[in-house]
């Protein structure tokens, strides 16, 4: 079990990957993530999901979730490089390997 909040808590970041983007909010105890994908074949799905986290590395977590549809994700964020890496399976079991910039999105 995490007892520490991790570096990405209460902060929002965009991830652009080859043909898809989204948005990930995370909440103030890292706990929960409110996603939107804005780009890509599954614009305009959204949601929110409790999470599990995992330091891997100075910066560096892995991030997992499934959301409400069945959809699995597993990402592994470099927040302090700007670099995410995603593996999900969609609802419709088309499975995704993605990679690409992060950046935090202003307030």
């Amino acid at each position: 079990m995490n007892t520490q909040k991790p570096l990405f808590a209460g902060r929002s970041f965009r991830v652009d990957y080859d043909g898809l983007s989204a948005h990930n909010i995370y909440s103030e105890d890292g706990e929960t993530i409110q996603y939107a994908i804005v780009a890509g074949p599954y614009a305009g799905a959204h949601g929110e999901a409790r999470i599990q986290w995992h330091l891997v590395s100075e910066g560096i977590y892995a991030i997992s979730w499934q959301e409400a549809d069945g959809a699995t994700v597993v990402h592994i964020d470099d927040f302090i490089r700007g670099r995410s890496q995603a593996f999900f399976t969609a609802a419709d079991l088309g499975f995704h390997r993605m990679h690409g910039p992060l950046s935090q999105l202003q307030a």
